[in-house]
């Protein structure tokens, strides 16, 4: 038996009416309470009925009555106002408080099921049988899969925006800065976010030459000798912008090539991003002004400069063709840095449209394609948007890995 099993008959009162203490004492459950995930009593504010009397307070639920003692709670304060003790098996009394035994109470058939899905060696326990959730429930479970994939994303977001004072053009330029390099140079892009500040690109946000001098230079893709005029142009306007801003530089050896496709070539993205800051200055500002996320994907519609139409490195000449950020680049951003920073600032602003937006952002923005969501298709489950792709790809890592069977809406279901 376990403890999570007890917490899941409690909640959704999966027991017999017919409820009695050890001592033979009626009990009637007026309010569970509600699950306490720090430390403390398990259910908060219950409402329970022992005999002729109405008692309010705290639920402590174990699989045995002595693990009361076993858990030191006879000397924790934090117990005292527990009102009932609610226990699988009461194989000893531990204290003066009624329990309730639930052995034999409830449906063994439940519990035999929950095994079944905790021991299951399937990729997801429920694959053979998710298809068969009611699909409003499915739903709106996905729903609640997607705010809490931005609200631990928000958390990240939050981290940066104390570490710069609450810059949120800054952030943003942060987060995509992250996702400009993938997951290959992601680190390698962060770094150089974090040496050069969004606030000294945009001084020369007007000037798209310094921009993208300052971002290869502080990369360090200019410390070589060049023969082609336009990086040499780079490296001399480069020395300038070091001088008058004291910046750093990052060894070239921390960026990869390999394996990797052109188009996401660490300095192809940079004078992509060059390009995005040029554009735009203050982008966040103009994220918040946008009605839909094609507005923001407009906002996104940059090519590089002249010389990265026939270069995806320097000096090493290609087939001439428009470097645009592609429409895919365009929807990673969205769904990893704009919209989970939107999210963060409805949030930490109490404006609930604009984190409705943040959600409205992602329902718009095209389903992502990995090995979690094609498998989740190949179950029954097809993803329309990114919205439900960031709320499969949540429900995947934070419940069905973990085996959180009884916390999830779709298992509760298919349990009963």
């Amino acid at each position: 038996m376990k403890e999570e099993f007890l917490y899941y008959l409690w909640e959704n009162r999966l027991t017999d009416n017919n409820l009695q203490t050890t001592e033979g004492e009626q009990v009637e459950v007026v309010s569970t309470g509600y699950r306490n995930t720090n430390s403390g009593p398990d259910f908060l504010e219950a409402k329970i009925q022992i005999g002729d009397k109405l008692w309010a307070g705290h639920v402590e639920i174990h699989v045995k009555s002595s693990d009361w003692n076993r858990h030191g709670h006879q000397t924790d304060k934090s117990y005292q106002n527990v009102i009932l003790h609610v226990v699988y098996e009461n194989d000893t009394k531990a204290n003066e408080l009624p329990t309730l035994e639930l052995k034999g109470r409830f449906n063994e058939t439940l519990f035999s099921q929950y095994q079944a899905f905790i021991s299951s060696k399937n990729w997801i326990p429920c694959e053979k049988s998710i298809d068969r959730v009611p699909v409003f429930t499915r739903l709106s479970w996905m729903d609640r899969m997607a705010v809490e994939r931005l609200e631990s994303k928000s958390g990240n977001v939050t981290k940066i925006l104390e570490s710069n004072q609450f810059d949120w053009e800054d952030a943003l330029y942060k987060l995509l800065m992250r996702y400009f390099g993938l997951k290959v140079n992601n680190e390698a892009f962060e770094t150089l976010a974090n040496i050069l500040p969004f606030k000294t690109l945009l001084k020369h946000a007007d000037n798209l030459l310094q921009l993208e001098a300052m971002l290869m230079g502080c990369a360090g893709f200019l410390e070589t000798d060049f023969t082609e005029d336009y990086p040499l142009l780079l490296k001399r306007e480069f020395a300038v912008m070091k001088a008058k801003f004291n910046l750093l530089t990052l060894p070239a050896e921390r960026w990869k090539f390999m394996r990797m496709r052109p188009s996401n070539f660490p300095t192809l993205r940079l004078a992509q991003m060059a390009q995005l800051i040029h554009k735009n200055g203050c982008l966040f500002s103009k994220i918040r002004e946008a009605k839909n996320a094609a507005e923001v994907k407009v906002l996104f519609d940059v090519a590089a400069s002249e010389y990265w139409e026939t270069h995806y490195r320097f000096e090493a000449a290609s087939e001439s063709k428009p470097k645009h950020l592609g429409d895919a680049t365009a929807n990673i951003l969205i769904i990893n840095a704009v919209t989970p920073l939107l999210f963060c600032y409805g949030k930490l602003h109490k404006d609930e449209s604009v984190c409705d937006t943040a959600m409205q952002f992602l329902e718009e923005t095209e389903a992502e394609d990995n090995a979690i969501i094609r498998y989740f298709a190949s179950c029954g489950i097809k993803a329309e948007n990114a919205m439900q792709t960031q709320a499969l790809l949540h429900l995947y890592n934070m419940y069905c890995k973990r085996k959180r069977c009884l916390e999830c809406r779709i298992g509760a279901v298919l349990l009963r």
